[in-house]
């Protein structure tokens, strides 16, 4: 892997697990239980410089990042529902780096996505918690990705948190924040 690739994906790339046994299910529900707590830890400290600084040559910034993660997991989470609650619905995908470079996502403080991952990422891990393996088998249409069922997009929300986490995290080590 290049240097530009481990710091594109510092966690390496999206693997599917083999199989959504209840164990591995709970421990991508865990990382999302975590997520608030790891991302506020990742982002403490950091002045509106620091915050305004890519990951990345050519990467988004922090800032961008951490809003990011509250639109990509809002999305995430009614997707859940969607699916929950209708036969195989067709999602609508959106054009995340477009969504990124809004000026909300750009220029906001981050407290207020910060607020927003906390109390989705609550709501979000008592519905996973209460799900049947039933309910994991339920899925939904992506329109460029195919049929996805639930546990598959429990793994990859897992991936993303530490993924985008790690991002934070890689950079503060490099610049020796």
């Amino acid at each position: 892997m290049s240097d530009q690739e481990d710091l594109r994906y510092p966690v390496g790339r999206f693997s599917a697990p083999a199989s959504s046994l209840p164990g591995i299910r709970a421990a991508h529900i865990n990382t999302l239980r975590l997520l608030p707590e790891r991302l506020r830890a990742a982002v403490a400290g950091l002045s509106d410089a620091q915050l305004d600084t890519p990951y990345r040559e050519e990467g988004w910034t922090v800032r961008q990042v951490v809003h990011h993660i509250g639109d990509s997991h809002a999305n995430a989470y009614i997707r859940f529902k969607l699916a929950l609650t209708e036969d195989w619905p067709t999602i609508k995908p959106y054009d995340e780096a477009a969504w990124a470079n809004l000026p909300d996502s750009r220029w906001l403080p981050i407290d207020g996505s910060l607020a927003l991952i906390e109390a989705l990422h609550g709501r979000w891990v008592a519905l996973l918690e209460a799900l049947t393996d039933d309910d994991f088998r339920k899925g939904y249409t992506h329109p460029e990705r195919g049929r996805q069922h639930l546990a598959h997009a429990l793994a990859m929300y897992d991936w993303h948190s530490r993924h985008h986490t790690a991002h934070i995290a890689g950079l503060r080590t490099r610049q020796g924040w």
